[in-house]
């Protein structure tokens, strides 16, 4: 069920919040959730914010760090957005001085996306947007938020390099089709220009387990719905890694407890977020799709044709979401593509730098990328 379904069953019940419960609801998700290292970041208030799909995102704000010093030519930036349920400090461990991106020779930018609960999300959002009426984000809006924190704040032409992984590597495919003149490299590790039709589904499924929560309440929840977060998280552990990463029973790595641990840290991340940020970002997830945007008119071979960037596509041999065979489609539509397969049975994990070997393997590839 769609967002905006959602939304009109919740309606339907007679579900509703009074001004004083919203903002209190507000509060409490925020303190729950930017707390620590999270609370590292800056922030460019975009203003009413036009979406894709015409809603207006009334005072939008785009929460970012940055790593490095812009060079005087600005001609050292790499962008590196955020990922599902990732914010700005979960790409840290792909950024040092011994890995390509390498703070001491490049600006890297890393913006938050929306519905991480630190940029614009149903949980910081006032009424009306707060919640399940929160608007449907989709990679082009991320991408063009981006854009305008590039351009308005620091007056940056080009970009050396976008680079993401997952979610943000949608977000990099995004980019090089809408600004083709601008991003002279991109590089979507375990990610898609589309998402394909499985993907879709088994976004479905967690989606399902998280809503069938009684506490849940059509996203009117006083307090987080506990179960739901629980099913949604388990669910969704069962697709970071391939079947050949639990045959060689590398899971025990999260702990004695071997599958237990693994489930256990997936509820532990997932429980960090507020449920209808979750959604929002899920939604994003499902609506991606490279065509979507008017230039292109749903034509796929001419948006990724437009991607006129040099080009890694790093999927994971043994990845459940975002497979090599979906990508090997779209390398051969994009001008100036190369498909470099990560040899790796951690999956989706792979792509997020989950183990050193395989972190190593995709910080050569960017070395080499940025040195073409």
């Amino acid at each position: 069920m769609k967002r905006r379904d959602l939304l009109k069953s919740a309606v339907a019940a007679g579900a509703g919040v009074m001004a004083g419960g919203s903002t209190e609801y507000r509060a409490t998700a925020a303190a729950a959730q930017v707390t620590g290292a999270d609370n590292d970041f800056e922030t460019f208030e975009l203003g009413d914010f036009t979406l894709l799909s015409g809603e207006v995102l009334r005072s939008a704000t785009l929460a970012y760090k940055t790593h490095g010093t812009l060079n005087p030519a600005k001609d050292n930036v790499i962008v590196y957005p955020t990922w599902y349920a990732g914010r700005h400090t979960s790409n840290e461990g792909s950024i040092g001085q011994d890995l390509a991106l390498d703070p001491t020779r490049y600006f890297i930018v890393v913006p938050d996306q929306f519905g991480n609960g630190l940029s614009s999300s149903p949980s910081n959002t006032p009424p009306p947007q707060d919640r399940m009426r929160f608007p449907v984000v989709h990679p082009y809006d991320n991408v063009r938020a981006q854009h305008r924190l590039l351009t308005e704040r620091y007056d940056i032409e080009r970009v050396k390099l976008v680079v993401g992984f997952s979610m943000s590597g949608q977000q990099a495919f995004h980019w090089g089709a809408l600004y083709p003149e601008m991003v002279e490299r991109i590089a979507p590790i375990c990610g898609s220009a589309r998402t394909a039709v499985h993907n879709y589904v088994f976004l479905e499924g967690v989606k399902a387990a998280l809503t069938a929560d009684c506490a849940w309440a059509n996203g009117e929840y006083a307090s987080p719905p506990l179960a739901g977060l629980r099913a949604f998280s388990r669910v969704y552990a069962g697709w970071y890694a391939s079947q050949s990463f639990f045959r060689e029973g590398l899971h025990r790595a999260y702990g004695d407890d071997g599958v237990e641990s693994m489930l256990v840290s997936a509820e532990r991340s997932f429980g960090r977020f507020d449920a209808n940020d979750l959604l929002a970002m899920l939604a994003t997830w499902q609506a991606a799709d490279i065509a979507a945007h008017p230039r292109f008119g749903g034509d796929l071979r001419a948006a990724l044709g437009a991607i006129r960037a040099q080009a890694y596509v790093m999927p994971s041999r043994t990845d459940l979401y975002f497979p090599p065979e979906d990508n090997e489609v779209e390398v051969a539509q994009m001008p100036n593509a190369d498909l470099r397969v990560i040899p790796s049975i951690w999956g989706h994990l792979a792509g997020g730098g989950g183990n050193p070997a395989d972190r190593a393997w995709i910080s050569e590839q960017l070395a080499e990328l940025l040195e073409s």
